[in-house]
């Protein structure tokens, strides 16, 4: 299985004072009552593993109240390693280590991947577009470091374009180098992010094929240059971009704002050629997001040779038996998978006979 997280060590993190959890190789189950730090506990392990937090939380709100700093710790062994993560976190910064060195947010991935399922992206369908950008960007960002650099300096341009736009007499030979900025920069980032979805997709579609006993999966990326960017070159798509800006230009001085780009993209998804969005059941949603975190989970193995570590928020009370039935089959799958629950009852009694069961809260 190669590196698996044997301990989970907490300190002032959220709501815990010190607790020492211990993981076991396939899944444990962290069960309690709501509002008892479970979610806490897995964010701890997302943050240590993505290097970041699906909550989007500042420091400050990481540490526990009257507390000063917070210390949360993780033991990875496998295949004759052993790796120690931690990240110290005081109101105003994070600090991240491994094996005693300080490293970078970005370098965490390249130890161990995880893949966060939680509540909200049973939403992940019905929400609007810059939702799903940014689930496959937070994916990207562990996949590829150089993935992390591109968007970052893409999401750079764009703010300082759009300063300049809102400025009452605007340097049009400044925002002509800015064009130039942001056409190269987002047509890097294009670039990758269509290849990373081509990939999740290869895996996606047979997935909710198995999930939906048959029903074929389509799967579109929507660039707001209004072109079909698959069979384009960097180069080409640059041009294009380059084009759309200065075609645009008079509307984005009057908006003051930049209106094309992959900041306005989407991702479109059909069930048997009808739109998701528009006319999937709850359940066909639900099995698309079922299928594209398992993608999420396929393709990390093949980025990083590791299993990734799946993290379970407490989805199995959202889904309906088909469905945890499918999600139980692939967390058998030889993957380790951290489970919180308020009901033991949601999980088949020979699942939990192989599991760790954490209590949280007592």
């Amino acid at each position: 299985m190669g590196l698996l997280v044997r301990s989970l060590g907490l300190r002032n993190w959220r709501n815990f004072d010190e607790r020492n959890i211990a993981l076991a190789d396939g899944m444990t189950v962290l069960h309690g009552r709501n509002a008892a730090g479970k979610t806490n506990a897995i964010e701890a392990l997302q943050m240590l593993t993505a290097g970041f937090s699906f909550r989007h939380s500042k420091p400050a709100q990481l540490v526990r109240e009257d507390q000063s700093c917070a210390l949360i710790a993780a033991r990875l062994e496998g295949d004759g390693r052993v790796v120690d993560v931690s990240c110290e976190i005081d109101p105003t910064r994070r600090r991240f280590m491994r094996n005693g060195k300080r490293c970078q947010a970005q370098d965490l991935p390249s130890t161990l991947m995880s893949v966060l399922f939680s509540p909200d992206d049973l939403s992940f369908v019905k929400r609007g577009a810059a939702y799903r950008r940014d689930e496959l960007d937070a994916f990207g960002r562990q996949a590829n470091r150089s993935y992390s650099k591109i968007l970052s300096a893409y999401v750079r341009s764009v703010e300082q374009r759009n300063r300049l736009l809102r400025q009452e007499c605007p340097d049009l030979a400044l925002l002509e180098a800015w064009d130039a900025s942001v056409a190269l920069g987002g047509s890097t980032l294009l670039v990758s992010r269509i290849h990373l979805f081509e990939r999740l997709v290869e895996y996606m579609c047979p997935i909710y094929r198995e999930i939906s006993e048959g029903e074929e999966l389509g799967c579109r990326y929507i660039s707001s240059l209004g072109l079909p960017l698959e069979d384009l070159s960097r180069d080409e798509i640059c041009a294009a971009f380059a084009k759309r800006l200065c075609e645009l230009r008079p509307q984005e001085l009057r908006r003051q704002q930049t209106l094309v780009g992959p900041q306005r993209d989407d991702l479109s998804f059909t069930i048997d050629g009808r739109d998701a969005r528009s006319f999937g059941s709850q359940g066909q949603q639900r099995s698309i997001v079922l299928a594209w975190k398992m993608a999420e989970v396929k393709l990390s193995r093949d980025v990083t040779g590791e299993q990734p570590l799946l993290l379970l928020d407490d989805v199995m009370s959202e889904l309906d038996e088909t469905r945890r039935n499918a999600m139980t089959r692939f967390v058998q799958g030889g993957i380790q998978a951290v489970v919180s629950t308020t009901n033991l009852g949601y999980f088949p009694r020979e699942l939990l006979c192989g599991a760790e069961v954490v209590p949280i809260g007592e």
